[in-house]
């Protein structure tokens, strides 16, 4: 299947690594032009080098600290002049530090917020305009399975990656017609630095071995294994492509089964 990805533009954040890498990297393999985006320079460098020796689609990369108060008008205007336009925004921040509701403090609650949610919203706003007026966009968000099952101890992720939830679909309605689909991608346990460092952090916690709370964990999975970036990547491509153009206002679980509900 051709997703009609040839010559399209894209940007994704938080992108030097993990989820964020592996979207940018399936875009680029379908034949778009990828702009990343995040804090480290060298693994920039090196992601959009690897990316563009595959001969696909070109690759680029800029610095940009979601937490930054300049973030998004700096970015936009940046990712515009490296790309010449966005027709594809992939939304992407780093987890928060794991904690419980109990002690989630407003002060802690609002700095979060600060770096996972209002980055978000606002380079949505500002590059959505040329969007609409052309008549083609796709908005990609990449939330957590706690949107729809709260995971333990991550009380900052499902609190704030909810209120996504809101928003996305609220979006959805209003650009419909015009031509941009706003979409949110659910990843369960899937393998990368994030989740290995959440296992780190609950063996410390209980005292366990790590591979033990590895295999718990793979236990509660029906497929029984974590998901690879690749899995992961492959479906953001679809909800990204020409193929995907009546899909909006949705929220898709990419987590082998794991979320109980129906």
């Amino acid at each position: 299947m051709d997703f009609g990805l040839k010559g399209r533009k894209a940007l994704v954040l938080a992108s030097s690594k993990g989820l964020g890498l592996g979207v940018a990297q399936a875009l680029a393999a379908e034949g778009a032009d990828v702009l990343l985006s995040g804090r480290d320079a060298a693994a920039l460098g090196a992601a959009a080098a690897a990316i563009a020796a595959r001969g696909q689609g070109r690759a680029d990369w800029v610095t940009a600290d979601l937490s930054a108060a300049d973030f998004a008008p700096k970015l936009a205007a940046e990712a515009v002049e490296r790309l010449g336009r966005v027709d594809i925004l992939v939304n992407n921040t780093g987890g928060p530090r794991p904690g419980a509701a109990r002690d989630m403090s407003a002060d802690v609650l609002i700095e979060a917020a600060r770096s996972m949610l209002a980055p978000v919203t606002e380079i949505t706003r500002l590059l959505l305009p040329a969007m609409c007026a052309r008549g083609w966009g796709r908005v990609l968000t990449l939330a957590s399975s706690g949107v729809e099952e709260p995971i333990a101890n991550l009380a900052l992720s499902n609190t704030l990656r909810a209120a996504l939830v809101g928003w996305n679909k609220t979006l959805a309605t209003e650009v419909a017609a015009e031509g941009v689909t706003c979409n949110l991608l659910l990843p369960g346990r899937i393998h990368t630095d994030r989740v290995d460092q959440l296992d780190a952090a609950r063996a410390q916690k209980t005292g366990t071995e790590i591979e033990a709370v590895r295999a718990a964990s793979r236990a509660t999975i029906p497929m029984r294994r974590y998901g690879t970036v690749e899995e992961f990547a492959a479906v953001a491509a679809f909800l990204c492509s020409a193929q995907a153009s009546y899909v909006t206002g949705s929220k898709l679980r990419c987590d082998g089964g794991k979320i109980a509900g129906i």
